[in-house]
C-alpha cells in the first residue's frame, strides 16, 4: 500500500486556513497534475493510492473534500465512498473513466456529490471543487439559520434546519446535493424549473455544460423520494409534483 503526500506550499500560519483535499487516484501521473492544480487554488492537498490508504487517510486527516476515482486497487471508489461517509458527511467528486450513466448513478446513490468523466479538464475541475466546497459552507450556513416551520407536500416533509427529508413519516438519506436540488424544486413547486436554472441555482455553474448532471441526480433523488413526485418536462426541465388541493 504506497501513499504520496503533497504537502502545502506556504507556512503553517497559512496552511491552517487553507482547505484541505485528498486526491484518491492509482495513476500517479494524473494524481500529481490533480494535486498541483488544486495547489495552485490555494488548497493542501495530499493523495492516495489505493482503497484502504483512502479510507485510513481521511479518517486521520479530515479533508474537507474528496476527488475520488472509481478504478481502483484494494477496493474501488465506490466502496471507499460508502466507507468514509460511514465515518462522517464530506463531499465527493468521483472521477470515471467510462461514460456509463449506470455507474455515475450507483455512485451518486453511495453518497458522491458530482461525477467527472475521464478525459477532463484541470480547470473545469478545480472549478468543480470550489463550487462543491462553497455548496457545502452555504448549508453549513443555512443549518444554524432558524426557519419557521417544516415545509410538507403531501407525504414529503422538509426539515430545513435540520437538513432531513421524510417520506410517509420514514426518513430518507438525501445526499448534501440531492438535499439542495429537492430544496430548489420544493421552493415553487409544481412550477418547472429548467436543467440551466438548476444548474445555476444548485451548482453555481454559469454555462449549460453540465445538464447530465442535472438528470442524473433527479435520478438519484426519484429512487430515494419516489419517482412520482419528479415531473419531466421533455425538453425544458423539471417540476415537484405536489397532491391536488
Amino acid at each position: 500500500m504506497e501513499q504520496t503526500h503533497i504537502g502545502p506550499g506556504g507556512t503553517a500560519a497559512s496552511a491552517g486556513a487553507q482547505r484541505r483535499v485528498l486526491v484518491v487516484e492509482d495513476d500517479r501521473t494524473i494524481a500529481e497534475a490533480i494535486a498541483a492544480r488544486l495547489r495552485a487554488e490555494g488548497f493542501q492537498v495530499r493523495t492516495a493510492g489505493d482503497g484502504p490508504a483512502a479510507v485510513d487517510t481521511t479518517e486521520a486527516w479530515q479533508p474537507d473534500l474528496l476527488v475520488l476515482d472509481v478504478m481502483l486497487p484494494g477496493y474501488d471508489g465506490l466502496e471507499v465512498c460508502r466507507r468514509v461517509q460511514a465515518q462522517r458527511p464530506v463531499p465527493v467528486l468521483m472521477l470515471t473513466a467510462r461514460d456509463d450513466e449506470t455507474d455515475m448513478l450507483v455512485g451518486l446513490g453511495v453518497g458522491a456529490d458530482d461525477y467527472m468523466t475521464k478525459p477532463f479538464s484541470m480547470r473545469e475541475l478545480a472549478a468543480r471543487v470550489h463550487v462543491l466546497l462553497r455548496r457545502v459552507e452555504r448549508a453549513t450556513l443555512a443549518a444554524h439559520t432558524p426557519r419557521s416551520g417544516i415545509l410538507r407536500l403531501g407525504e414529503l416533509e422538509i426539515d430545513h434546519a435540520q437538513r432531513r427529508v421524510r417520506v410517509r413519516g420514514a426518513d430518507v438519506h438525501l445526499t448534501p446535493t440531492e438535499f439542495d436540488l429537492l430544496v430548489c424544486l420544493a421552493n415553487t413547486p409544481r412550477a418547472v424549473l429548467s436543467r440551466e436554472q438548476l444548474l445555476a441555482e444548485v451548482w453555481d455553474w454559469a454555462d449549460a455544460s453540465g445538464t447530465r448532471t442535472v438528470d442524473s441526480h433527479i435520478k438519484a433523488l426519484r429512487r430515494k423520494i419516489g419517482a412520482e413526485r419528479i415531473r419531466t418536462v421533455h425538453g425544458v426541465g423539471y417540476a415537484l409534483e405536489t397532491p391536488a388541493a
